[in-house]
Parts: C-alpha cells; structure tokens; sequence
C-alpha cells in the first residue's frame, strides 16, 4: 500500500505534484490545503485523510477533516496534525505533521513513533518541493522517504 504525503500546498497543486502522486493508494494531506477544490481534487487521485492547517479556517473539507484527524490503516494507527507538538505519540504507529515547510522523517527516540513532515510541494523552505512517501507491505513500513519533486522518483 503505498501512502502518499502532502502538506502545505497553499491552494495550488502543481503538474509535477500531481504527476507525483498518480498511482498512491492513499493521499495523507497534513493542512493548509487552503482550497476546496484541491481537496476534492485530491479525492479524485486516491482516499484521502487530512487535517485542517492554520490557514484552512474559511474552508469546508467534511466532517472527517479536522485539527486532528485519525485513523486505522494496513494494521496502523495513524494520526495527523498541523502542528508537530500537538501530535500524541502516545496512541498512534505514524504521526504526519506540517506547517513548517521542511521536510524530515525519524523515529520519536521515546515512543518509537515514526514521524514524518513532507515539506510543501508549493512554498519550500530548505531543499525545494517535497513529499513524502510511506509504502506498507503486510502490515510493515518498508520504506518511509522524502521525494524532491524536481528530481523525479
């Protein structure tokens, strides 16, 4: 199962950003979507599970968008938050975060949690457009990277 992960994409999901995510089983959108018809969008490539970001206040995704948003997948417990410190590590396997625009994966050295923040494939602050991709095989991450959408896969 191969999941996706977005953030900060500031209402404009560029071609390369959707070329990017052809094929993703699952769409992990970790806020500031910041258009209606980009989520909906994105709900037209794959399932897609999102929280609201802090520039998401006058927009409606549904009511399982929220500031945090959770949820059981390929033997997993995921959890999504904007903001990194308000992630509980303490009830999930993956936690998703954003808002900083840099990209990084690790394991919490506490609860053993990976966490991941994408970067944003519109407005990057380190090392150009990211995403990030988690691909699960019978229940185990196999694989947990940032991809830099202008240097392909």
């Amino acid at each position: 199962m191969r999941y996706d992960i977005i953030s900060d994409t500031h209402g404009y999901l560029s071609p390369e950003l959707l070329r990017a995510l052809e094929g993703a089983d699952i769409i992990v959108h970790a806020g500031d979507i910041c258009s209606e018809s980009d989520y909906y969008k994105l709900c037209d490539i794959a399932m897609v599970h999102a929280c609201s970001g802090n520039n998401d206040y006058a927009y409606s995704y549904g009511p399982f968008v929220s500031r945090l948003t959770r949820f059981y997948s390929e033997g997993h417990r995921w959890e999504i938050c904007h903001y990194r410190e308000r992630l509980d590590l303490e009830t999930c396997e993956i936690a998703i975060c954003g808002h900083t625009h840099k990209p990084f994966v690790e394991r919490d050295r506490r609860t053993g949690v990976l966490v991941m923040n994408p970067g944003s494939p519109t407005f990057p602050r380190s090392v150009g457009p990211t995403i990030g991709r988690i691909e699960i095989v019978d229940d185990r991450v196999e694989t947990a990277r940032i991809i830099r959408l202008d240097e392909g896969d």
